[in-house]
């Protein structure tokens, strides 16, 4: 009854602000209806890229993919190597890395896949890394930042970061910054767009202005790992923001863009113990149903709910068969990033926000060009301190 009585007036309020919309949208995630890109939340990545395969018969593209050992970085490389693009896999456990290479070749025989070290975490790994890359010469037409991870308690990187913000937010800033020029280079040579692809989530809504400090985000006095998990992925999309603007002012044939992969039962959620059932399992219903449809009603509501403290109570047989149906699968969840990569439709198209392979609207905090250039200028010199010693 708790629950019930803090839930439901948050319910009604938001109804009461849209509700054909919200009901419009929640049938169309539930059913899988297609938007106008034809594609929606039922699209599987296979069926994505099999639409797109043309774009990548006449030659060879590469793409690098992080967090590609499992989940939905797994099944997005599996779908693209399949149409015949390079799949390059950076990974912390290379024996991981090598089980899905085995299992990529079984499907796909001729598939060309190199596997490479990184932590990405670790500045100075990420920066190996992409030394690593550039040496063998290779073109980069794809780069998908999709590793992603996410912890209960407070941890922090060996340049001493908070560890979610360092992995999922600093080492893709600094991967995507050592790669953008072979990716500028390589779009020039053979006129094809580069695509640049960050991973995000609905949840980026949940953060207000007042939570996103970026030295409160390094080293948290109060920590929550939900928090600090949106907080990160907020960070993802402003930086495609600002990062879009750069290569629009440069003239490169380069995109950039952040999508939301939908509900998928990965890793992270079964790092997160509690978050799935239990007493959270009601924040995960309304997020669903509500907050991934509507972000713009997001921010205070959820704001108020994901640090209430409630008590547990015990799930109901029902209640967890229709959470099981609102969840994707994994082949689903790598549909976005698929379409984003590889899709004519998105082609020139910067600086956006994509759910269920179709264009969406982010939080208001997200669209601020002020905050998103104050989050590069910021990560930019912290960096260049850390890694280069030298001045921003």
């Amino acid at each position: 009854m708790l629950v019930v009585a803090i839930v439901l007036p948050c319910c009604f309020e938001i109804l009461s602000l849209n509700c054909g919309t919200l009901m419009k949208e929640t049938l169309r995630y539930l059913a899988g209806i297609v938007g106008p890109s034809g594609y929606g939340s039922k699209s599987t990545a296979e069926q994505v890229a099999h639409s797109c395969s043309y774009l990548v018969d006449s030659q060879r593209l590469t793409a690098i993919i992080t967090g590609a050992t499992s989940g939905i970085g797994a099944e997005t490389a599996r779908a693209v190597a399949k149409r015949g693009v390079r799949v390059v896999i950076p990974a912390r456990d290379i024996k991981k890395a090598a089980e899905l290479k085995e299992r990529i070749r079984k499907d796909n025989p001729n598939a060309e896949v190199i596997l490479c070290e990184i932590d990405l975490s670790s500045l100075a790994s990420v920066k190996r890394f992409c030394n690593e890359f550039l040496a063998l010469g290779l073109p980069l037409n794809i780069l998908i930042n999709n590793a992603g991870i996410f912890s209960q308690k407070l941890e922090f990187s060996e340049d001493k970061f908070e560890m979610t913000f360092a992995t999922n937010y600093l080492g893709h800033y600094l991967l995507t910054e050592m790669l953008m020029e072979k990716m500028i280079e390589t779009a020039e040579q053979t006129g094809i767009q580069g695509r640049i692809i960050n991973l995000s989530s609905v949840i980026h809504s949940w953060v207000g202005r007042d939570c996103f400090h970026f030295n409160q985000m390094l080293d948290p006095i109060n920590y929550n790992g939900t928090r600090a998990y949106a907080q990160s992925k907020l960070a993802t999309i402003l930086h495609a923001k600002e990062i879009a603007k750069q290569l629009k002012a440069k003239n490169a044939n380069v995109t950039i863009n952040a999508v939301h992969p939908g509900i998928v039962k990965t890793g992270i959620f079964r790092a997160h113990k509690g978050f799935i059932t239990g007493k959270n399992l009601h924040i995960l219903v309304i997020q669903i149903l509500f907050f991934s449809l509507l972000p713009s009603c997001s921010s205070l509501h959820l704001s108020l709910l994901y640090d209430a403290k409630l008590k547990k109570k015990k799930k109901k047989r029902g209640f967890s068969s229709f959470i099981s149906f609102a969840f994707k699968l994994h082949i689903c969840g790598a549909s976005t990033s698929c379409y984003v990569a590889l899709s004519p439709q998105v082609e020139g198209i910067s600086g956006k926000y994509f759910v269920d392979c179709n264009e969406s609207t982010c939080s208001v905090l997200a669209n601020d060009e002020s905050e998103a250039r104050r989050l590069w200028r910021q990560t930019r010199a912290l960096i260049r301190r850390r890694l280069y010693q030298t001045p921003c």
